[in-house]
């Protein structure tokens, strides 16, 4: 609601015009900024599933491989193992120093002690093997190595 101001109150004397209106500043119009959050929400689901992006591996091709059925714990070896002693126990990166106990944490509510290993077809035989030691020590029974088939992306 716009303010009326006499002029007395202004100091203005009553010669001239008798009333001024005045805006008030006490309302802040929110439809802009309403607008423009919908706008950068819509951008980000949008955007969101597409940054969503794995650790990308170059695994071998093996022709005869059975399918997997359920959900497993997959241990992935990245081509840059050898760097870093980076190991990734499904999405999650850790060291391969910390890879025994984790797996032993994680096989300690299982009743099949299995584990998925896929390495990159860079990785060396040695480092792999390491893994594949430590993966025992954590207390898989069996540890199953995957490949890709031929034609599959």
């Amino acid at each position: 609601m716009p303010k009326i101001e006499t002029l007395e109150a202004a100091g203005h004397s009553r010669l001239g015009r008798s009333r001024r209106v005045m805006s008030s500043l006490a309302e802040i119009n929110v439809v802009p900024l309403i607008d423009v959050m919908l706008v950068l929400l819509i951008i980000f689901m949008v955007t969101a599933p597409m940054l969503q992006r794995g650790l990308d591996v170059n695994l071998p091709e093996a022709r005869r491989a059975p399918q997997i059925a359920s959900e497993r714990i997959f241990v992935t070896v990245p081509a840059a193992f050898r760097n870093n002693r980076i190991v990734m126990i499904g999405e999650e990166p850790i060291r391969v120093d910390l890879l025994e106990e984790r797996i032993r944490q994680a096989m300690s509510t299982r009743t099949e002690k299995e584990v998925f290993l896929r390495g990159d077809g860079g990785v060396q035989l040695r480092d792999l093997t390491d893994v594949f030691d430590r993966l025992k020590a954590g207390g898989v029974t069996k540890v199953g190595i995957v490949t890709k088939l031929p034609g599959e992306r």
